[in-house]
């Protein structure tokens, strides 16, 4: 198996392909990093969030300001919570299709077909909102009316992306 290593601080990149009797069979994975501060500050969050709603429900004075304290413990905890994605994967398999996995923390996967023959071709798109600029990397589907992303939680760096887009590009002519 050949293998193809990439990684930042919160991504890696790992490609697999195999030799023998799967040769025609590629693996794309992009795994989250697990940030132990990053734990630790969601619960954290979560836990000031819930003592500071449960202190003042006790004391039963809820006035604007409590109001605003639970409003900022609540946004607290909810930006620091971590993602539960473990890995989004792409099983490229050149004669019948793409397979495209979500991987849970929890265990569970969602996986998605997508038939060789649907597929029209593999886009990089820039994505721009007044708050950020990412990459994403998406099908044109014959029939369809909008693009079908590839990583559909994980918003990996365009390093990670541009070996997948090939590997797509070359699997789908």
């Amino acid at each position: 198996m050949s293998r193809g290593l990439a990684s930042n601080s919160k991504y890696s990149y790992n490609h697999l392909n195999g030799k023998g009797a799967s040769e025609a069979i590629d693996v794309h994975d992009i795994t989250v990093k697990k940030s132990r501060l990053r734990i630790f500050l969601s619960y954290f969050g979560a836990a000031v969030f819930l003592t500071a709603t449960f202190y003042l429900v006790v004391l039963k004075e809820l006035c604007i300001s409590s109001i605003w304290c639970i409003l900022v413990c609540f946004s607290l905890a909810k930006v620091l919570h971590h993602k539960p994605i473990k890995k989004e994967s792409v099983v490229i398999l050149p004669a019948f299709g793409v397979q495209l996995e979500t991987h849970y923390w929890s265990g569970r996967v969602i996986r998605r077909f997508v038939p060789i023959s649907k597929i029209l071709k593999p886009v990089l798109n820039e994505c721009v909102t007044p708050v950020t600029c990412h990459w994403s990397l998406a099908l044109i589907l014959r029939d369809e009316d909008e693009l079908m992303l590839v990583f559909q939680k994980l918003q990996p760096p365009v390093r990670m992306l541009v070996p997948v887009w090939k590997a797509l590009c070359a699997a789908s002519h």
